[in-house]
């Protein structure tokens, strides 16, 4: 009769520790999960770095004005921040995460900025209307706009998506960029900026966020086509498509098992900060690319893109 090897107790023990610090290798984050899209900064753990203490600023942005939608929360607080930092007045969109707006601008007050928070649903044509007529209402000109916003539903099969959140996010993510566009180009000129965020998923797709990604890739149409059109003018059009970024789109948008591995596949192996991001739309929206139009920069942590 065969009996079982037992594991002497000290070799168990370390067994078990072996087990646990492979365990922990895996988990770049602590699980999380939010009931609610657009997700909230405020409940995430850690918080997201929105602005590094060592940024220098440059007065890279000196008295612009910079509409950013989605300026709440993740990328769109970070670009925010750092645009403060570099002597612009700043106006950002939320959708209805007032807490987060609170909050970013309450920041930009005490780094003795000056910002507006919209509330407004940028899936429309109208809304984008109200925004932008609030923005001019509020600064009376705009040189940088900043499309931003974004929503994902994580699915495993095409046949999952359904026509309701297949339309919020091509109404989300692609219709908003294109009526802010509407809205703003009558009244930007010579050396003024759009800046539209995309994503690595528009370049090496992603079988779990099939309708994002096409939204994603139409942008960066959207952005080179754009840029033809309006070279004429002075006005340069560009994309940043980061990689994994750890924002409240994140945790609302996957399990708590998916979130806590998020970055993993990063050459990197982590995710980036909001902060890694900003300084790329800072330099594009700068004079420091101009010389730069119909391009997609991509801070993503070391993955190739051809």
């Amino acid at each position: 009769m065969s009996r079982k090897k037992k594991l002497h107790p000290e070799i168990k023990s370390i067994k078990n520790i072996c087990d646990l610090i492979e365990e922990d290798e895996s988990k770049i984050n602590p699980p999380q999960h939010q009931k609610r899209q657009p997700g909230l900064q405020n409940k995430m753990h850690p918080k997201p770095i929105s602005i590094y203490d060592d940024y220098k600023a440059a007065e890279k942005l000196k008295n612009k004005v910079v509409v950013i939608t989605g300026g709440d929360s993740g990328i769109g607080r970070a670009v925010a921040y750092h645009s403060v930092k570099e002597g612009a007045k700043v106006a950002f969109i939320y959708l209805d995460e007032s807490a987060d707006a609170d909050t970013t601008l309450n920041e930009i007050n005490e780094m003795g900025g000056e910002a507006v928070a919209i509330k407004q649903d940028l899936s429309s044509h109208s809304g984008c209307k109200n925004a932008v007529k609030a923005c001019l209402n509020r600064f009376g000109e705009v040189n940088v706009l900043i499309n931003n916003i974004a929503v994902q539903y994580p699915t495993t099969n095409v046949e999952g998506i359904s026509p309701t959140d297949l339309e919020k996010v091509f109404a989300t993510n692609v219709f908003s960029y294109f009526f802010m566009i509407q809205e703003l180009l009558p009244h930007l000129k010579k050396d003024d900026v759009i800046l539209n965020t995309t994503s690595i998923t528009a370049f090496r797709g992603s079988e779990h966020l099939i309708d994002y990604s096409a939204t994603k890739g139409a942008i960066v149409s959207l952005t080179r086509s754009l840029a033809t059109l309006l070279i004429k003018k002075g006005i340069r059009v560009n994309g940043v498509a980061p990689g994994p970024v750890w924002t409240p789109l994140i945790p609302a948008s996957f399990s708590e098992e998916e979130v806590a591995a998020f970055g993993s596949q990063s050459p990197m192996n982590k995710p980036a900060q909001p902060a890694d991001i900003a300084p790329t739309y800072i330099f594009l929206a700068s004079k420091d690319s101009q010389f730069i139009t119909g391009q997609i920069l991509h801070p993503n942590g070391g993955e190739l893109m051809v």
